[in-house]
């Protein structure tokens, strides 16, 4: 019975002993650690080399031993004795002293080590936030190496604990600069100071240290006088008011995302990332309107921009793969090239804005996205693209469409293209004056008289097209498709239509006897298909669908004769070889459209206007003109039309197939489509085979053939050139195939050297 009472009395004394122990043990470090600046006369002496970092670890010990002692929600006397004595306020003004050397690393590890250990909910408390608001602003000055490791793994533990708990926000982000004791003009602070740290501060029956309700009143007043004198809503930052400069969590993780050292910009990207991430709507609220965040990551961006060097070949940006934010200093692998750290460095910026935008809560990403449109897309890259440099142009465009090819956040995505394209979405007009003036004027680069810069623009809009936007489509083409009006519209009864299709049908054959057309010609080795008896519109008269794909691919691969083609002379080269990529292209891009609604079968006729006039737009007019051109231009040029053609090409819209990819339209006077531009091409030199044919036949057969019976025959086809003349004299005009080859040369390069068919018929090819 004695042993029992006994052994009661022994854990009685255990259980008291530790509470006492833990304070006094606790209030004994901290009392030795101030002594340490009373005592020392030794200011030169690192703090590693004292007892300090020593202390602050035996301190945070007791402070988790003691929190494991009591029930959850409970608060010990060592806790309490933190935030009564306001020790964390002590250390964070002896960081901001750096006394003794070093004391400013310890100080963040202790932060840190605290908040981040005890499960005890501490940010709420004034007697913490208020120095953690301190430490943040010291942290958010000039980057210092040495402590950069330790402020990481101090910003890291406060964006966990505002991830876990939103309303810590406004505990953390606040606009009083703590260390000049200065207010911003925009920002209202508590007007509580130390005083009312002191009030405002009660003691539980337990002994908890909370935050009165006065307190959370005053600071609930406070927003909401905030808000009633600005006197209108907030949905952005404004970019009337000026910049914020205080300094908070956010300009400290910004500042670490500069770091040198890739692992500290990469966790401060990550935590930054948390912070932003936070799914109530007030908190994101709260974050865009008290921090300057769209305002610091968009500076960052533009700062990047500008380091890139204007000497950077636009060739090497447009090539320039996408870049991660994950993976950045890899300027350093066999394909580097000048400038491309800066570049890097850019791509990987953006392309941490454009997750940003796509992780962020909608406010926040609103926010960034319209600080992003106004400082780079509108400060920096509208005046360039305007500029009269050609150099400038160039690089800009450059530029740009590698972000373009970077962006893929729908809202960062769409703000892009309304910047490039406007919000017009009605029919143009050929007597439409720019509405959208920087729309035009990068159309108009396409057709430019610099070749470098068509191709780079071109290039532009082939990245356009490929984005999962139905904007660009439409702004572009769709439009000016919607009433069908490039097509023929019947008013007239059932039985007058047939007739004006065949008097129409009837005059498209006069018009084909036109030299640039080769249904007219004599079968001399290339056999055009022959284009069936146009079908009413409004009947179905055509075969099935896969006897009309046929006929419509035959129908253009006929435009250039077998003997002409290059493919049959190399394997694998025929265009039975392009089907199976294309075939993945096209269901990509059917997988991309499939949310955008679009019809199934064109417009009925009968629900067009009659009246409309058709125009097809600035693009395809442009498109259509370079076509024309193709044998005048540069082989790469010209690969990259047909690109932009053929990625038009594959959006499955009814309107656009049957603009594009139907040979038998019913045209309205005035229209051409793709297959009529095709036709003019590729007449002269079907003109030119059949002449070499006929000559190769004539020297077989014949073979004295006086060669100017073959210049007379030349010139007759208004073609020919010094190119022909040259090469006759060349030769010795020595009759045969030879001199039909040589007026095929001729017929093939007449104009280019500046002279008139005319010209060239009279001065050149006709016999003395």
């Amino acid at each position: 019975m004695l042993s029992r009472l006994g052994a009661l009395l022994q854990q009685a004394v255990e259980a008291q002993e530790p509470s006492f122990d833990l304070l006094e043990a606790f209030t004994e470090h901290w009392k030795g650690l101030t002594h340490y600046y009373v005592e020392t006369t030794d200011e030169n002496t690192p703090v590693k080399e004292t007892d300090i970092p020593w202390r602050l670890k035996q301190m945070l010990d007791i402070l988790v031993y003691e929190e494991k002692q009591h029930p959850a929600g409970e608060t010990g006397p060592c806790l309490e004795y933190l935030l009564q004595h306001k020790i964390l306020e002590t250390l964070s003004t002896l960081g901001k002293a750096e006394y003794p050397p070093g004391m400013r690393q310890q100080v963040f590890l202790f932060f840190s080590r605290v908040l981040g250990q005890m499960q005890h909910p501490l940010l709420h408390y004034l007697n913490v936030h208020r120095p953690v608001q301190k430490l943040l602003q010291l942290s958010s000055n000039a980057l210092c190496p040495v402590t950069e490791k330790e402020e990481m793994q101090f910003t890291a533990v406060l964006c966990v604990k505002i991830k876990q708990d939103p309303a810590l926000l406004m505990y953390i982000l606040e606009g009083k600069n703590l260390l000049t004791e200065q207010k911003p003009p925009e920002q209202l602070c508590s007007p509580q100071g130390e005083a009312g740290c002191r009030q405002g501060e009660s003691l539980s029956t337990n002994g908890e240290v909370t935050a009165s309700p006065e307190q959370d009143r005053e600071g609930r007043v406070g927003n909401t006088s905030r808000t009633s004198q600005e006197g209108k809503p907030k949905n952005s930052v404004s970019s009337s008011s000026p910049p914020r400069k205080e300094k908070n969590l956010i300009s400290s993780l910004i500042n670490l995302c500069k770091s040198q050292k890739s692992r500290i910009a990469l966790k401060a990207q990550e935590n930054l990332l948390l912070v932003i991430s936070v799914a109530q709507p007030a908190a994101a609220t709260y974050l865009v309107q008290n921090s300057a965040l769209s305002s610091l990551v968009t500076d960052h961006l533009c700062d990047l921009y500008n380091t890139v060097p204007t000497s950077a070949d636009p060739a090497d940006i447009t090539s320039l793969e996408r870049v991660s934010w994950r993976l950045q200093n890899n300027s350093t692998d066999e394909g580097s090239f000048p400038g491309k750290e800066s570049l890097d460095a850019f791509f990987g910026w953006l392309d941490y804005c454009d997750h940003l935008v796509r992780e962020a809560h909608p406010v926040v990403a609103a926010a960034l996205t319209d600080a992003i449109s106004k400082k780079l897309f509108q400060g920096i890259l509208r005046p360039q693209l305007l500029q009269m440099s050609e150099l400038g142009i160039l690089t800009s465009t450059a530029m740009l469409t590698a972000m373009v090819r970077q962006i893929s956040a729908p809202v960062l995505l769409q703000e892009t293209v309304i910047f490039l394209l406007g919000t017009e979405r009605g029919p143009e007009a050929i007597t439409d004056s720019p509405q959208h003036l920087l729309r035009s004027q990068l159309i108009e680069h396409c057709n430019h008289l610099s070749d470098e810069i068509s191709l780079t623009t071109l290039r532009l809009f082939e990245e356009l097209l490929r984005k999962p936007h139905e904007h660009v489509l439409y702004n572009l083409v769709l439009r000016n498709l919607e009433e069908r009006s490039y097509i023929v519209h019947h008013q007239l009864g059932q039985e007058d239509r047939g007739i004006q299709e065949q008097e129409h049908y009837e005059d498209a054959l006069e018009l084909e006897e036109d030299p640039y057309f080769t249904d007219g010609l004599p079968d001399a080795g290339f056999r055009p298909s022959e284009k069936p008896t146009p079908s009413s519109l409004w009947g179905p008269a055509r075969p099935d669908e896969k006897t009309e794909v046929n006929e419509i691919i035959l129908s253009f691969l006929s435009l250039v004769p077998d003997e002409a083609k290059t493919s049959a002379c190399l394997e694998e080269a025929g265009y039975d070889t392009y089907v199976h990529d294309a075939l993945g292209l096209f269901h990509e891009c059917c997988a991309t459209v499939s949310s955008w609604n679009w019809p199934q079968a064109p417009k009925p006729l009968e629900t067009c206007d009659p009246q409309a006039v058709f125009y097809e737009g600035h693009f395809l007019k442009v498109l259509f003109d370079r076509m024309t051109r193709i044998l005048d231009q540069p082989y790469g040029l010209n690969l990259q039309v047909t690109s932009v053609l053929s990625r038009l090409a594959l959006f499955p819209h009814p309107h656009l197939h049957e603009y594009l990819l139907d040979p038998y339209l019913n045209l309205a006077p005035g229209c051409r489509t793709l297959f009529s531009v095709l036709v003019r091409v590729t007449s002269p030199p079907a003109l030119a085979l059949m002449w070499m044919l006929l000559c190769k036949l004539v020297g077989r057969e014949i073979g004295k053939l006086h060669t100017s019976a073959l210049c007379i025959a030349a010139s007759t086809c208004g073609h020919g050139g010094p190119m022909a003349r040259s090469w006759l004299e060349c030769e010795g005009a020595s009759p045969g195939p030879r001199a039909g080859l040589a007026v095929c040369s001729a017929l093939s390069c007449g104009g280019r050297e500046g002279t008139s068919p005319k010209q060239g018929a009279n001065s050149h090819l006709l016999p003395r």
